[in-house]
């Protein structure tokens, strides 16, 4: 966890190793597997006709030439200028083209979020280390952020403002930071607008409760720089609404805050749970740390650690939890105030006690139950033995059915039996060695997953869209309707056309029934294209 620079230099050389690192991992097996629906396949969709032009007006989205309302087109248009430079206008861009920039700009959380906390822990190194690589070896951060949605784009953008905001009261460039502070906020409003108001709250939050912004070397400046970055997001807003007037603001009440908080959508059974269940599922091995360090910052409440750690994932989840529409990627802003509270207590594992008194000041609070924060390690050791043990059982005809998943077993259970073990021992430099086995044996898990189709678990949930794609588009003709099935946005991708659900009527369908009485255009499988008159 230690570096040889100077103890109070930042550790660049580690952040970018690890910012590389999270490239490599999002590049790995980016195109090889299909879009998913719902969010891809539209995200892509609107992103060919922005790079076509088809709007009504320069830079308004549209969906199948009508007006797009669900989404501001920050990364849409991205994603467009990658479609243009990768792709012949008149070819369907690769997966890997969709794919590339959120890819590649949600990689940018990992060495932000250790910046993040090397500004909220000055001189403690380690912490700000341990923080980029909880971020690198998280599952959902690595899996959410190669997919073309908005949320590994917006974790970073939300990284970066809470940064720039702390470096108000600390560099001499306030107008700087004020204008990197309102780029950000531009750049939520471009993304997924809503999200802004409570990452706003929790910064403010933060600040009002440490009264930092009376800090800040210039007021006046940054607040100017602030406006003059929220320039491009606001600017685009207003002209969105001068285009499309009062359906405009469908963006952020109906198909927008609205209908999250009021609407309990498809997939929204279980409430306040899927984000907690969410959580639960996707933040090992350092999710049995996060009790212990929520209540380690609320001791330690009176630091700037303590009090922007709680402030941010309180306020947050206090945003996404009472939410009517629940779906697993909403829970995705938690990720970042979890790895900053979580890294700190990492540490102490590691250093203890030493790292008690990172922060500037005498000795501060120990950590909690540290009778039993001590016993963490025996518990990925148990966990990393499981594992192999699933591992060898997956070579047995009883858990054939394992024999997908061996190689994640194996690296899984390699690195956390053996780091686990490591972190038990009374020596600091094996200790240290054991983070390290924790960490690649999640990174090596993340790349033999990205490696295999497994990592997009959702298009094993239902039927494959291209082979009836491709039944489609070679039978042009009049509009196509698909019955017994909602409409599903990945075929109409890959089918270059919109095929909507069947209600009746006459008409050519596809369907996966027998169609009598009916003339059969073509057929795949079990799919036929047929005229029904």
């Amino acid at each position: 966890m230690r570096s040889g620079s100077a103890p109070d230099a930042a550790p660049w050389n580690a952040w970018v190793g690890l910012g590389l690192a999270a490239a490599v991992l999002a590049l790995i097996g980016l195109g090889d597997l299909p879009l998913r629906d719902f969010d891809e396949a539209t995200v892509a969709r609107v992103a060919l006709e922005l790079r076509h032009g088809l709007g009504e007006a320069p830079l308004l989205p549209t969906l199948w030439d009508k007006p797009y309302l669900n989404k501001a087109p920050g990364l849409h248009s991205l994603i467009a200028l990658v479609i243009n430079a990768t792709t012949q206008p008149e070819q369907l861009p690769s997966e890997w083209s969709i794919r590339l920039a959120p890819a590649l700009l949600s990689c940018l959380v990992v060495p932000l979020g250790g910046w993040l906390q090397w500004t909220l822990r000055p001189r403690d190194r380690s912490s700000a280390i341990a923080t980029s690589v909880i971020l690198l070896t998280l599952l959902p951060v690595a899996r959410h952020g190669r997919l073309a949605m908005l949320d590994g784009t917006q974790l970073t953008a939300m990284a970066l403002l809470w940064l720039a905001l702390l470096q108000l009261n600390r560099s001499r460039c306030s107008a700087l930071w004020g204008t990197v502070a309102g780029l950000m906020a531009s750049a939520m409003l471009l993304l997924k607008a809503p999200l802004l108001v409570p990452a706003a709250v929790a910064a403010g939050l933060a600040l009002v409760w440490g009264q930092e912004w009376k800090a800040w070397n210039n007021r006046f400046r940054a607040c100017c720089g602030m406006l003059l970055g929220l320039a491009p997001g606001m600017g685009w807003h207003l002209w969105h609404a001068h285009v499309r007037g009062g359906a405009a603001l469908w963006l952020w009440g109906g198909d927008g805050a609205g209908r999250v908080l009021l609407d309990a959508g498809e997939g929204s059974d279980l409430g306040w749970r899927v984000p907690v269940i969410e959580v639960l599922e996707g933040g090992w091995p350092w999710l049995p740390l996060i009790p212990f360090a929520l209540i380690w910052a609320w001791r330690w409440r009176q630091s700037r650690w303590g009090r922007w750690s709680l402030a941010c994932l309180l306020t947050l989840a206090g945003a996404i939890l009472p939410l009517r529409t629940q779906l697993p990627w909403y829970s995705h802003p938690l990720w970042l105030p979890i790895a900053l509270l979580s890294a700190p207590l990492l540490v102490w594992l590691v250093e203890r006690p030493a790292a008690s008194a990172a922060l500037d000041g005498p000795m501060g609070p120990k950590p909690p139950w540290r009778w039993l924060l001590l016993r963490l390690p025996m518990l990925w050791c148990g966990l990393g033995l499981l594992l192999l043990l699933l591992w060898l059982g997956s070579f047995s005809s009883i858990g054939s059915s394992l024999a997908p998943y061996r190689g994640l077993a194996a690296a899984l259970g390699l690195g956390w039996c053996s780091g686990g073990w490591w972190l038990c021992s009374a020596a600091p430099q094996r200790r240290r060695i054991g983070v390290i086995s924790l960490s690649c044996g999640n990174v090596a898990a993340l790349a033999l997953l990205f490696h295999s189709p497994l990592w997009l678990w959702e298009l094993n949930e239902t039927w494959p869209v291209q082979p009836v794609a491709a039944l489609a588009r070679a039978n042009p003709g009049s509009e196509i309707k698909l019955k017994g099935y909602d409409e599903r946005p990945s075929l109409n991708w890959y089918a270059e056309q919109r095929i909507p659900r069947f209600k009746g009527g006459p008409g050519r369908r596809l369907s996966d029934k027998p169609q009598e009485g009916c003339i059969i255009e073509g057929q795949i499988r079990r799919w036929t294209l047929a005229n029904c008159r």
